[in-house]
């Protein structure tokens, strides 16, 4: 009987030892996913702020170019106030 009994220890420790990394795999794959979902929403925010300093870039040259007629300032060139 003892005989019969030792094939199915390996196999009680196999089981075992495969639940256990099953749930390692599973517990990484979750910590992967929630990382995955929080880089997404950084990606998108900087997006958004990509959009935001393009649309500025833009009005910023539109301004200049209707600007262009009057000479570009030099700060150093000008004089303050009290001089």
């Amino acid at each position: 009987m003892t005989q019969a009994s030792a094939p199915n220890a390996p196999a009680a420790t196999l089981t075992a030892d495969t639940e256990r990394r099953l749930t390692e795999l599973e517990i990484k794959a979750s910590y992967a996913d929630d990382l995955l979902d929080t880089l997404n929403a950084v990606v998108a925010r900087q997006q958004e702020q990509i959009d935001l300093m393009l649309r500025e870039l833009g009005h910023l040259r539109r301004q200049g170019a209707d600007e262009g007629s009057a000479p570009a300032l030099n700060l150093r060139d000008e004089l303050p106030p009290h001089y």
